[in-house]
């Protein structure tokens, strides 16, 4: 009943949106990604778990880019000016279910503006401007989000993170620069900052060369932190966002703050590579199961090749270590290799294939928030429902990509 009630939604939005097209100068686009690959992974078990790590083979679903549809558009309203909108449902190509709890469209919704001289405005769910502008030089733009992000994707360089309720503002490019910012209202009665979310970036490119800075702030909706508020404007559906085996032990905070700088360098039109920095930190408050401020540092560097017009490799190293803290005596420290290849068979269809091994060491937090047990491996953001049971974790696999 449910699948019939979503189809039918759907049918109605697209019938709404085809016939308003007839009486404006308007462009809607229909869009969508199918993938899917075969993959094999050393050491696996559910989250929060050190035992019983079994090794898998098993199809996954929206390695390469997470397999979605949407509808998006825009209406000339003259003066350059645009109206603009995209709605974005993802969905796993195996099971057809939604990704996102009581969330038709919770990878993002927004509607706003556009004008080449002053900006974009948007208003909605959406990804923030320090993902925007740091991703041109992001890991997971050659290596994918799946094997390729920091480990647990704890510094949100991959599409993990949205913000509901949120204005975003992006500037058009001036002498290289742009900058952006954005502001999610929590909405909770007698506090202004309670659930809310923030984030702000520049970036400059130039030439061969770029570089981006931002940070982003995400607050729990719970007063002193404690359980992370659904009420909150990060979360996806009822649930934190991102919580993996390095962050599972600090869902209590009181907020979250990630401060990023990325830089990338095209040597030739077939070479490139690309750096990046980032201090996270998982804020503790009054309520909190744990009592001190969580830090973790990244650095991360990816080389990328074009081998042909059709063929692509690149290879990436991160190395992550957590502050001591908590009774923690030995801060936990991850270090990943990723490598990725990528052939296209047409402009919509292409294979590929990805491989990754990580290497946990030290201390973390279990889900209690107050006991200290050992650091185990997770990859990217793949694996952060099911990470490795000991401190090392092989993923490798292939997979088929359409666009459509």
């Amino acid at each position: 009943m449910n699948q019939y009630k979503q189809c039918l939604k759907i049918s109605t939005l697209l019938a709404t949106v085809l016939s308003s097209h007839a009486f404006a100068e308007s462009s809607v686009t229909l869009f969508g990604i199918a993938d899917n690959g075969l993959f094999y992974t050393s050491n696996q078990t559910s989250l929060g778990s050190t035992k019983n790590g079994k090794s898998a083979v098993q199809t996954q679903a929206g390695v390469w880019t997470g397999s979605q549809f949407g509808l998006k558009g825009k209406e000339d309203l003259g003066g350059g000016t645009a109206a603009i909108f995209s709605l974005d449902s993802r969905f796993n190509l195996n099971t057809g279910a939604s990704q996102f709890t009581n969330a038709m469209f919770g990878q993002w919704a927004y509607v706003g503006l556009t004008n080449p001289h002053y900006g974009t405005l948007t208003g909605g769910r959406q990804l923030t401007p320090y993902y925007t502008l740091l991703s041109p030089y992001s890991p997971t733009t050659w290596l994918t989000g799946f094997s390729g992000a920091h480990p647990g994707d704890i510094d949100n360089l991959d599409t993990t993170y949205k913000t509901s309720n949120s204005l975003v503002y992006l500037s058009p490019s001036v002498h290289g620069f742009t900058i952006g910012g954005s502001y999610a209202f929590g909405g909770q009665p007698g506090s202004f900052n309670l659930g809310s979310s923030w984030s702000a970036g520049i970036q400059y490119k130039m030439g061969a060369a770029g570089i981006a800075a931002a940070i982003e702030r995400f607050n729990n909706a719970s007063p002193g932190g404690g359980a992370w508020s659904a009420n909150s404007t990060a979360t996806a559906g009822p649930t934190q966002q991102g919580v993996s085996a390095l962050t599972n032990g600090y869902q209590t905070a009181a907020a979250q703050q990630r401060i990023a700088v990325t830089s990338g360098y095209a040597f030739t039109s077939k070479l490139d590579v690309s750096v990046s920095y980032s201090n996270v930190q998982y804020i503790a408050g009054t309520n909190s199961a744990f009592k001190s401020t969580a830090i973790w540092n990244t650095l991360g560097a990816v080389v990328h090749y074009g081998v042909s017009p059709a063929t692509s490799i690149a290879a990436g190293y991160s190395y992550t270590r957590a502050a001591k803290a908590n009774g923690i005596t030995n801060g936990a420290q991850y270090q990943q290799v990723s490598f990725a290849q990528y052939y296209a068979l047409s402009k919509s269809t292409g294979v590929y294939a990805v491989e990754a091994y990580q290497r946990s060491n030290g201390q973390t937090l279990a889900a209690d928030g107050t006991t200290v047990i050992a650091a185990t491996a997770d990859i990217g953001d793949g694996f952060n429902s099911a990470p490795s049971s000991s401190r090392s974790q092989f993923v490798g696999g292939a997979g088929l990509i359409h666009r459509f």
